[in-house]
């Protein structure tokens, strides 16, 4: 199953990086292929939980540079049949069938997918309709480079640590903080491909998302919370002069931390307060 959990969570990125490349209604499809490559992501996860298998997060690197979309549909294809093979080896004959029926399908409509000439790594650093300077367009690249790994790193931690939770008010708030990382991660990708600097995040260390002390990673994540929110400020105010809608998009950003800060000042006063009632 390691090697199943693998494969599926590669797949997942190849997926959904492949729909920041898309100019066309391509794009929604895989979004939504993505999604559910995901949700089968977690699925192989709580099997190996249930089955006692230790696992982590690591993958291999994702190589995507590519000048036409068949290129990447044909690894996905070949990815996804990788993975229906694996599928012989999991014991919930159930959940085998569900992801590969779902695998059939989006084999068979990746297949009948439409090319289209990639524009995603030409370099260009420029976003339609929009004239930055070069100081401004250097913060808002480096910004989405920075920005684009932390939510990536986010959707995994909070991932494991609901995977490993059987607490409902704890994963409530964790998988809100899932679904605001996607959506960022989402338009910090958007905007990375419409720019030509589209680029798979690093992998994240298990460190990071095995931790021992919640409490403590909750207060290290809310000084990153506000850090981000200082960066989103300063991005606003660069870009403001020449893009007034652009400096709107990263206020909208920064008032969403806001939520983000009081969700896990929620989650942090649980934890302490299940550790009082424990001493």
């Amino acid at each position: 199953m390691k090697t199943l959990l693998i494969k599926t969570h590669e797949a997942w990125l190849e997926m959904l990086f492949t729909g920041f490349m898309s100019h066309t209604r391509n794009r929604e499809t895989l979004y939504d292929f993505s999604d559910i490559l995901f949700r089968h992501f977690t699925w192989i996860e709580h099997a190996m939980i249930k089955a006692g298998e230790s696992y982590d997060y690591d993958r291999d690197n994702i190589p995507i540079k590519v000048e036409r979309l068949d290129d990447m549909l044909k690894t996905i294809v070949n990815r996804l049949l990788e993975i229906d093979l694996q599928l012989m080896g999991l014991e919930d004959r159930d959940l085998a069938e569900r992801i590969s029926s779902d695998i059939r399908y989006m084999v068979d409509t990746l297949k009948e997918m439409n090319d289209e000439v990639i524009t995603a790594f030409s370099v260009s650093r420029k976003l339609p309709n929009i004239e930055l300077t070069k100081e401004a367009t250097d913060a808002l690249t480096l910004f989405l480079f920075e920005e684009s790994y932390k939510e990536y790193e986010l959707i995994m931690i909070y991932n494991y640590l609901k995977a490993h939770s059987d607490d409902v008010f704890l994963n409530r708030i964790f998988q809100i903080l899932i679904d605001e990382s996607f959506f960022h991660l989402r338009s910090f990708g958007d905007m990375m491909a419409k720019m030509g600097i589209l680029g798979v995040p690093r992998v994240v260390m298990k460190e990071l998302y095995q931790i021992e002390d919640v409490t403590a990673f909750l207060k290290s994540g809310i000084k990153e919370e506000l850090a981000a929110k200082e960066e989103c400020r300063r991005l606003s105010e660069a870009v403001a002069n020449e893009s007034p809608k652009l400096a709107r998009f990263f206020d909208f950003i920064n008032n969403q931390e806001n939520y983000h800060i009081s969700l896990m000042k929620e989650a942090l006063a649980y934890y302490e307060s299940k550790k009082g009632a424990h001493a």
